[in-house]
């Protein structure tokens, strides 16, 4: 009986998996598109998932290890440190060899370190396994970012970013809630070495599921059905709807940035400095290190904020999570489908206008929810909050490969990803050090509120970035496009 119920279980997952996996596809276009947006999104969750867990644990962690506010945000901080300075090489290895290969060896490589953590008996040794852990998860940016160039059409990338992006959303919730709550009622090892479980059944699933596709765009997936539905449209191409805009405007491109031989061949520092020279991708490097500063001191403090804040016990901060969780989700699913939507009614900009206004919107729902008492009234708020914070993602990721030949596709991603790392790695000590020094001993939820009140500054300069952006997006475009056609 034991087995029969145990294959039920089974049976019942797979039936809804499959379910899941169909409805998706119907969406998206396609069984096959399904498979690999739900196998990158997994990739993303499983590190948002490790970097929600360390805050959801942190009480467990101060009273295992003896540490403080400070140390706890260093744990953060060490992880994104070390994948900061591991993104630059790694962006050199998306661009030159198989990167299916390359993310599989990065998430067995990040199990084990994972599980190291999870043996840890000391604070010096769990830090030691951090860094380890932040190395190998460098790999996630750069990879996906060159993968989804080459499996998507341009005129979707908004789109279906939202669609990967979601598994972000989906990681931190999930470690937060369920990896959170698992050391809260046992033990924090055992949060860690779930995760490392996790880890190999990804790896598995990857190596069975994924497939490396070629480079340029050749064996792009359109949508089932797309072209028989597209035949009335003579010649017409959905790979390019940026570059047709900017076409039929007539906007020249920067002859100083057009490339005249293989991007693939240049050496690391001089793609690195190229990537760097285009203004969009500058100003959108700048704008994607500063929303994650926030959104990485967001992740680590926001338990023990709604705890303190609110008077809440962890099982009440679980019920809440959900909630503004499906705020994020509903965010990063619109905020692409919404700048690609403007973009076909030839808004050449859309994919830098949506994300500067979601940022302004998000200030202003995260100023008077954070300085509120009232649960009720803050519960709405901080939901808003997280849709705007979250739209703001998929529009951006698609904006800076549609300004980037495709040869340099990891490269880019990688000295974003070197900078926001970076970014990321600061937050959690910042919010950590300024809750030590604001806190009250009278109230010490008054820090973590007037630290969430500051770092709301780096947020709103976002809108502002992007707004600058606006004016050379255009521009930038027209110049990927003759650099393609020049080294072709």
């Amino acid at each position: 009986m034991a087995r029969r119920a145990g294959r039920d279980d089974r049976g019942l997952a797979d039936r809804a998996a499959d379910v899941l996996l169909r409805r998706l596809a119907t969406v998206v276009g396609g069984r096959a598109r399904a498979q690999v947006i739900v196998i990158l999104a997994c990739v993303l969750a499983l590190d948002s998932a490790d970097k929600g867990m360390v805050g959801a644990l942190a009480p467990a962690l101060r009273q295992d290890l003896g540490i403080n506010e400070t140390e706890v945000g260093a744990l953060v901080a060490v992880s994104s440190g070390a994948g900061a300075l591991a993104a630059l090489p790694v962006g050199l290895l998306t661009d030159r060899v198989n990167r299916v290969r390359l993310l599989l060896v990065s998430i067995a490589l990040w199990a084990a370190a994972m599980a190291a953590g999870g043996l840890s008996g000391s604070f010096e040794m769990l830090l030691c396994s951090r860094v380890a852990l932040g190395a190998v998860s460098a790999t996630s940016g750069p990879t996906i970012s060159s993968l989804v160039g080459d499996y998507f059409p341009v005129a979707e990338r908004g789109r279906i970013y939202g669609f990967i992006l979601a598994g972000e959303m989906v990681g931190a919730g999930f470690g937060l809630m369920v990896i959170g709550d698992l050391g809260y009622l046992l033990t924090w090892r055992l949060s860690f070495c779930f995760l490392a479980l996790i880890g190999l059944a990804l790896f598995w699933t990857v190596k069975c599921g994924l497939a490396e596709p070629a480079r340029g765009g050749q064996s792009r997936m359109e949508p089932e059905g797309w072209r028989h539905r597209s035949r009335r449209r003579k010649g017409a191409r959905r790979d390019d709807l940026a570059r047709e805009v900017v076409k039929r405007r007539a906007i020249a491109p920067d002859p100083a940035l057009v490339l005249h031989r293989d991007p693939a061949r240049m050496p690391l520092w001089h793609a690195v400095v190229y990537t760097l020279l285009i203004p969009t991708n500058r100003l959108l490097i700048v704008a994607s290190a500063l929303g994650y500063f926030f959104f990485a001191g967001l992740r680590t403090f926001t338990v023990e904020f709604v705890s303190g804040h609110y008077g809440l016990g962890k099982v009440e901060v679980s019920l809440l999570i959900p909630i503004v969780g499906l705020g994020a989700l509903a965010g990063v699913l619109c905020g692409g489908r919404l700048a690609d939507r403007l973009m076909r009614r030839r808004r050449t900009d859309a994919r830098v206008v949506v994300p500067g206004w979601a940022c302004v919107v998000a200030v202003a729902v995260f100023l008077p929810a954070i300085i509120t008492t009232s649960l009720a009234a803050a519960i709405p708020l901080y939901t808003a909050g997280a849709f705007a914070l979250a739209a703001a993602n998929p529009p951006l990721d698609a904006a800076r490969l549609d300004v980037m030949h495709f040869r340099l596709w990891g490269r880019a991603e990688s000295t974003r990803t070197f900078l926001r790392m970076g970014a990321e790695a600061g937050s959690p000590l910042v919010f950590g050090f300024a809750v030590d020094m604001l806190s009250d001993p009278a109230s010490p939820a008054s820090g973590l509120e007037y630290a969430f009140l500051i770092m709301l500054a780096p947020l709103a300069a976002n809108g502002v970035i992007l707004w600058r952006a606006r004016h050379t997006y255009a521009r930038d475009v027209a110049t990927a496009a003759a650099s393609e056609e020049s080294t072709r």
